[in-house]
């Protein structure tokens, strides 16, 4: 009997080619846009940790100094103490390459002498001169396969760029390495001798850490403690990573969570094919029971199915994950690179976990999406199986109670949006909460509103009218599912755009406040939002005193430890600056300046440091310095956008008094009254000459450019917002299908009884487009408190930032255009099948 049944499942796939590929087509989707995402941020998470690990290699812990880094004489000393640990210098910096495929490189400057305890990566076969390294200034060594990339053989040059500056490194040879981690780790690396890496990163005399094996646990760290000078700490080697884990989790989490709701949304097209299968069979199903067979063995049989094109579905959403993966590896690679650090990925890293996770969600979404069809063809007795109204009958009384079910759902949505807690798997689980609920909601508001519909419809149409909202309302089992895809589908599409919108404005109306000054001019810097490269010495003067200058303030962005936690710092001389482009969420503005002028122990932090570190006014926060340990007192929190992870402000003189770092980032001119501003960036060229490349931008440019960042960061976002639109699309055509095939014959007879294919074709698309203007209707509120959510509460959560939400008339004319063209797409071939079909074909079982 088994294989009867199961014979009979295949069969009945086999019968709808169309469905069953819609249906696969639904799983696979919604499962690769989850693994995609995951592989794709995942593979820059790994290129980084592979990076990490083979700079750090086998140090236990380093020696860390203020923000310019240590003094070489720290490394003498220690070397020099009678208890001296492993230790060696290390010199570590940023270079972009200017040929091949212009990647971004780590100069890794080491003591070759020094090495051996920590790596080894010249112990591979190498292709060249290695001793050159030694003898000659200016080699490094590169790997092979990132010589091959970039165009460059054993004993050439390797023309590079460092903050502006031209420069030429001499490869002396090529390394090889026989393991795999070994070799992809190196792909980013330029390994040379200290000094090298000094004269190229224009650090000479300074170190970037001194790596150490610590190996007499924290006994020893205590006493190297005690011999280091003021303003040098010890930190763990493994801090690094933890730290790059803590950056972008939120914006890993906020990603995972976007892409679940394509799978979400897949999920209601499993769910209608699999209703739409237990529908079609009815008949065959009924009999089955009347000869004897079991609820149980009937239940199994629709779940095996499911099971069946969830596996296919699954499988085939993986490898389309992984297609996916690669293109969506470069757009997540550049919003890190635009928000947080230097990452060079060179291809996507298939993970295990990964896979085996989205082979599991794409089979729980498959089976729990048709439980319910499943306990439905299982509990029917056979005589009503046997019935078509029966289930139509069932869904139209069971729609106020899924109504009353939502309305609870809806609840307890709202209750968890509320728990006040930082946590942000509460705020999803609410976020999800309300898209069921609202979900639950689409029966009994699709019925009371397709009744309401047919009078106007039938002014405006006739007979026709009426009865397409009539067939809404009579297959609402059918509809209401394929309404309710949609509307999540357009409902995500309207709260992500609205909160990207909301977002844009309040980014756009910051940088109009902050962004006075008339020429900005700054060095190019390998991450966009922290721009931590250095001017040339003597240039900043040069460019503060040029003619038709009237006022000027010069910025220094760098990178100091809070709690063992590297975080941005601004360094902000106003001395001669008429303005001070600040607004504060909390401090009264002249009570701040005052406080950050008269004293050296102040500072002011950002709304997401704020927010991410639990300060206010009044607290402390104490920074690493080149003095040591220093508490300072928060005289304020201002707003800015161009951090999710915060920073630190402070004025120059205090910056003086705490570092030894002289170096400036970015110079601010305004312009004297009457001076053409673009005379004046050309003046600034002209100054700088050739001495450095710099990034010379008027206000409208360095706007331009900042929203241009802006907008990268949230291209991810827009894709996902598509993918969901996609499966929604594919739900709508499935489930218009169904209805298609379930209909034929009412259809059928409608011919038979005069009505030509012309009227046929009308009746369909009337029934499409009240479909379509349901689901924009219905998506247009739930978007509005999608965008509620996402910019007042997990915004919040994720990040700390104050976002003003508004609701453009724009993005809701958008919803219901993309929600009515959807609708009209997806019913073109089931409205052309209709008109073609053979009227006595479809009537000779009648």
């Amino acid at each position: 009997m088994t294989n009867l049944l199961v014979r009979s499942s295949l069969r009945h796939l086999g019968r709808h080619p169309w469905l069953t590929a819609l249906s696969l087509l639904g799983i696979a989707l919604g499962v690769a846009v989850v693994v995609s995402i995951d592989l794709a941020s995942g593979s820059a998470l790994r290129a980084f940790e592979r990076s990490t690990d083979a700079v750090t290699g086998k140090a236990t812990h380093q020696l860390v100094g203020g923000t310019s880094g240590l003094s070489e004489d720290v490394y003498r000393d220690l070397r020099l103490l009678p208890d001296a640990p492993v230790s060696a210098p290390v010199v570590e910096g940023y270079v972009q390459a200017t040929v091949g495929d212009r990647r971004t490189l780590t100069v890794l400057g080491v003591d070759p002498f020094a090495e051996t305890p920590f790596r080894d990566y010249a112990g591979d076969e190498a292709v060249g001169d290695v001793g050159a390294l030694l003898t000659q200034p200016g080699t490094v060594l590169l790997s092979a396969r990132a010589a091959r990339a970039l165009g460059v053989e054993a004993g050439g040059l390797l023309p590079v760029r460092v903050e502006g500056r031209e420069t030429s490194l001499r490869v002396a040879a090529l390394l090889a390495p026989t393991n795999e981690d070994t070799a992809r780790a190196l792909e980013a690396l330029v390994l040379t001798d200290v000094s090298t890496a000094q004269e190229v990163l224009g650090r000479v005399g300074r170190l970037t850490r001194v790596d150490l094996r610590l190996t007499g646990g924290d006994a020893q760290v205590e006493r190297l403690r005690a011999s280091l000078p003021t303003g040098t700490e010890v930190v763990r080697a493994s801090a690094r990573a933890s730290t790059v884990e803590q950056m972008t989790k939120a914006f890993r989490t906020n990603l995972t969570a976007l892409s679940l709701l394509a799978l979400v949304v897949g999920m209601f097209l499993i769910y209608n094919t699999m209703t739409f299968s237990v529908v079609q069979r009815r008949g065959l199903l009924g009999r089955l029971r009347a000869v004897g067979i079991t609820r149980g063995e009937l239940f199994a049989l629709v779940l095996g199915e499911a099971l069946v094109l969830g596996i296919v579905g699954t499988v085939a959403g993986l490898l389309l994950g992984i297609l996916l993966g690669r293109g969506l590896v470069g757009l997540i690679t550049q919003t890190i690179n635009d928000l947080y650090f230097v990452v060079s990925v060179r291809g996507l890293v298939l993970e295990p976990f990964t896979l085996a996770k989205g082979l599991a969600l794409g089979l729980g979404a498959t089976v729990l999406a048709a439980l319910v069809p499943a306990w439905e063809a299982a509990r029917s007795a056979p005589a009503t199986t046997l019935r078509r109204s029966t289930l139509e009958d069932v869904s139209r009384t069971r729609a106020p109670k899924l109504a009353l079910l939502g309305v609870l759902v809806l609840a307890g949505g709202v209750g968890l949006l509320g728990w006040p807690t930082q946590a942000l798997v509460p705020a999803y689980l609410g976020l999800f909460s309300v898209l069921i609920g609202a979900a639950l909601l689409v029966p009994w508001v699709t019925e009371r509103l397709s009744l309401f519909a047919a009078v106007p419809l039938g002014f405006a149409f006739g007979l026709l009218g009426r009865m397409a909202a009539r067939g809404v309302r009579t297959s609402l089992s059918r509809t209401a599912v394929a309404l309710a895809a949609l509307m999540v589908a357009v409902a995500t599409t309207v709260g992500v755009g609205l909160m990207v919108s909301s977002f844009r404005g309040t980014v756009l109306s910051w940088l109009e406040s902050s962004l006075l000054a008339d020429v900005f001019i700054s060095p190019p810097s390998l991450v966009a939002r922290r721009g931590d490269s250095t001017l040339a010495p003597g240039l900043v003067e040069r460019l503060r005193t040029l003619p038709g200058v009237s006022g000027s303030s010069t910025l220094r962005v760098t990178r100091a430890r809070v709690d063992g936690v590297p975080t941005d710092l601004l360094a902000v001389d106003f001395s001669r600056s008429p303005a001070r482009p600040y607004q504060f969420k909390q401090g009264d503005e002249a009570a701040v300046w005052r406080e950050l002028d008269a004293s050296t122990e102040a500072l002011i932090v950002s709304e997401p440091f704020a927010f991410h570190r639990g300060v206010g006014v009044g607290d402390t926060v104490k920074l690493a310095t080149d003095r040591g340990l220093q508490a300072f007192r928060v005289a304020g929190v201002y707003f800015d956008y161009g951090s999710d992870v915060g920073t630190m402000l402070m004025p120059r003189a205090t910056y003086e008094h705490w570092y030894e770092d002289r170096g400036v980032s970015g110079v601010a001119l305004y312009a004297s009254p009457g001076q053409d501003v673009d005379s004046l960036v050309t003046a600034v060229r002209a100054s700088a000459g050739d001495e450095q490349a710099l990034l010379v931008r008027a206000n409208r440019s360095l706007r331009q450019a900042s929203m241009e960042v802006f907008d990268r960061t949230f291209t991810i976002t827009q894709v996902l917002r598509l993918l969901a639109v996609g499966v929604a699309f594919v739900g709508v055509l499935s489930a218009l299908m169904s209805l298609q095939l379930e209909r034929a014959r009412e259809f059928a007879v409608l011919r038979a009884t005069g009505l030509t294919p012309r009227q046929l074709w009308g009746l369909v698309s009337l029934q499409t487009g009240l479909l379509g203007l349901l689901a924009g209707l219905f998506s247009m509120p739930l978007g509005v408190g999608l965008a509620y959510i996402l910019v007042h509460v997990i915004n919040q959560r994720s990040f700390g930032w104050t976002v003003r939400l508004e609701v453009t008339p724009e993005t809701l004319g958008q919803a219901m255009l993309l929600a009515l063209v959807a609708s009209a797409l997806a019913g073109l071939y089931p409205a052309w099948k209709m008109t073609r079909a053979n009227p006595a074909y479809a009537l000779r079982e009648e």
